[in-house]
């Protein structure tokens, strides 16, 4: 029996026995297959792994490992002298030590696209905390490629000197960290926790000469493990399996970008009062701080979708930096119009597609069946409204029931001990999720 205490009628304070749960039925079926006199030893907790739990690499050791872990908890009698009674072998089967699905060994087919996968996403992976003024650092990207992360973002913006490249969130007050730096921690912890490909996504605010002095930054720091196509667009995504202990990046080709950038210049010549043109390319994300607290997002979909990957027509090359271009494995862009023509599916290419949560929440309405189909072929990425400047998250939900791959979380927040282990998760293995995140969100 243990005791609880309970505040009533905010005076005082009532304590009440509780009574400990009993094992059902079945688990004492269980046990007694399991056990000789009352103590279930490694050997039996050996087999029982192996023959019950199907994990089959499971070794005497890891059997040992479970009863020494198990024998923390001090404060509960649950221990025979050889292995475990049957309260013991009660709380390891409904115990955080026993999750539901294997941490480990990978049981899904990888050999689908990776449009065919649900991966583990972070945004703005480089903050610290909110996102407004926090620091800029590797730290949260190693902290997050070490739970399993599988898609980096990275602001990459000119220092102040100009001559060399920083990562920040840029309109904002935080303080920035080199792209050297972010590169170098990202090689190093890429594939702590999975061998599955790691994604950069690359949001990109720097001139030509920046951007080949990127280009020899990745290439000469991810070396052979950067993935480049052999061909400038992809015509189907390549499977995880092939792409094991690769990096991958991904972003906005640099024409597309200056081309996007440009027709804002234009438009805000003849618009007062707007964003700059470089934030507008991009799809801005952080509201003026002046009226935060006024703020919803206004995503309409009927003047179009978030700037920040809108294609051009043919139009000049720029100096856009040909080594680059080369780099980009994914190619992130919107055509033109509204989002019935960014959800278009074009058979000789796939792209990616990014969407604010609102701007989501406001399509799927019309949308849905459009936004499912674009998925089957092309990459999703969701991420969180600019008012979100405390890094805290939404519902992830209807962007994984509409078959978005890229669900990008805040990892600044409690995230980090509540997210599975996912990296690449298969399709059919989504209901599992639903029910886990259900349980937490409501």
């Amino acid at each position: 029996m243990s005791k609880q205490t309970y505040r009533v009628c905010f005076c005082f304070r009532r304590r009440f026995h509780v009574a400990a749960s009993e094992a059902p039925d079945a688990v004492k079926s269980m046990f007694d297959q399991y056990s000789e006199n009352g103590t279930m030893t490694v050997d039996h907790l050996h087999r029982f792994l192996i023959e019950v739990q199907k994990e089959d690499k499971a070794s005497k050791e890891d059997a040992q490992a479970i009863i020494d872990s198990l024998r923390e908890l001090k404060h509960l009698n649950i221990f025979q002298r050889r292995g475990l009674n049957l309260e013991a072998f009660f709380k390891y089967l409904f115990g955080d030590i026993n999750p539901p699905l294997s941490p480990t060994p990978v049981h899904h087919d990888m050999t689908a696209p990776v449009s065919h996968y649900f991966i583990y996403t972070g945004h703005n992976s480089y903050l610290t905390g909110n996102q407004l003024n926090s620091d800029c650092s590797d730290v949260p990207i190693i902290r997050a490629l070490q739970k399993g992360v599988r898609v980096i973002e990275l602001d990459i913006w000119p220092n102040s000197k100009k001559d060399n490249v920083d990562v920040l969130h840029g309109g904002t007050m935080t303080a920035p960290v080199e792209l050297i730096k972010c590169l170098r921690s990202i090689k190093e912890y890429a594939f702590v926790a999975s061998e599955y490909p790691v994604v950069i996504t690359l949001e990109d605010h720097l001139t030509p000469d920046l951007q080949a002095k990127v280009a020899e930054m990745v290439t000469q720091t991810l070396g052979e493990i950067l993935f480049t196509p052999g061909s400038e667009c992809l015509k189907e995504f390549p499977s995880p399996e092939s792409l094991k202990r690769r990096i991958i990046i991904s972003t906005k080709p640099p024409k597309e970008y200056l081309e996007a950038k440009e027709e804002k210049e234009k438009e805000n010549d003849s618009q007062r009062g707007k964003g700059s043109a470089d934030e507008e390319a991009w799809g801005k994300e952080v509201p003026n701080l002046k009226s935060l607290n006024s703020a919803c997002d206004k995503d309409d979909f009927d003047g179009g979708v978030d700037n920040d990957e809108e294609d051009s027509d043919d139009k000049s090359q720029h100096n856009e930096a040909p080594e680059y271009r080369k780099l980009i494995a994914i190619h992130a862009g919107k055509p033109k119009g509204g989002l019935k023509e960014c959800l278009k599916v074009d058979p000789d290419k796939v792209r990616r597609l990014s969407l604010s949560e609102q701007q989501l929440e406001n399509a799927v309405g019309t949308y849905g069946n459009d936004i499912v189909r674009f998925t089957q072929r092309n990459l999703l990425r969701i991420y969180p409204k600019g008012i979100r400047v405390d890094s805290s998250n939404y519902n992830p939900l209807i962007g994984w029931s509409h078959g978005a791959q890229m669900v990008a979380f805040n990892m600044q927040v409690c995230y980090f001990g509540l997210c599975p282990n996912l990296g690449f998760l298969y399709f059919e293995n989504l209901f599992c999720y639903i029910i886990y995140f259900t349980l937490f969100f409501g």
